[in-house]
């Protein structure tokens, strides 16, 4: 049996959440007892809550719903690559040490430790070169473990419009911290949301033959 690694962080009401944006509350709509034989509950949350997909309706006006987007990228080799430590940006610098034979799906582990249970405003994020360069070796999908590619105080979103501009999907909250570096196959689908700007996903890795 393949060994499957998960790589996303609980989704709890402690879950941390970009300063503004909804966190996870759950309430309990039917309770089993006399006359109710089930269990229901009702969630509200953001669906930029644990490891979730961008869509590009997140940083284009025009832009596509999760629920429009093709699958492919989600599914497929991937290649994870560290780059623990890296400081505020990830550089190509960074990736060099991993760049060869690039399959189409990279996740770069920038934590020793993902933060779960606070949100980090000095996160790590790509570099907009880093993520034109991945784009230039063919990468359809980038992915990293923290709260987003761009940095927290951005106004400019330059990673997200890199990524507009070519094409790329990608994947943010990964749970990387037992994931060492190398090959996998990845597996993380987005919810058919048909309007929604993101979408959670129950992303995993499993081991390649």
């Amino acid at each position: 049996m393949k060994k499957i690694w998960d790589i996303s962080p609980p989704v709890q009401a402690t879950s941390p959440v970009f300063p503004g944006d909804t966190a996870y509350n759950q309430q309990w709509v039917a309770s089993i007892g006399p006359g109710c034989p089930v269990n229901v509950s009702a969630i509200t949350l953001s669906p930029h809550v644990g490891a979730h997909a961008d869509a590009p309706l997140h940083y284009d006006p025009n832009g596509a719903a999760i629920g429009a987007v093709d699958l492919h990228a989600f599914i497929g080799h991937c290649r994870v690559i560290h780059a623990i430590h890296c400081g505020p940006l990830v550089l190509p610098v960074h990736l060099a040490h991993a760049m060869d034979g690039l399959p189409e799906r990279v996740l770069v582990r920038v934590y020793h430790h993902m933060p779960q249970d606070r949100f980090d405003h000095a996160l790590p994020a790509f570099a907009p070169e880093t993520v034109a360069l991945l784009a230039d070796l063919g990468v359809k999908l980038i992915g990293i473990d923290s709260a987003s590619i761009d940095p927290a105080d951005s106004k400019t979103l330059d990673s997200h419009q890199t990524i507009r501009q070519r094409g790329l999907r990608v994947l943010e909250n990964l749970l990387l911290d037992d994931v060492p570096e190398g090959d996998y196959e990845l597996i993380a689908l987005p919810l058919k949301l048909i309007t929604a700007d993101a979408s959670p996903v129950r992303a995993v890795l499993r081991e390649l033959e």
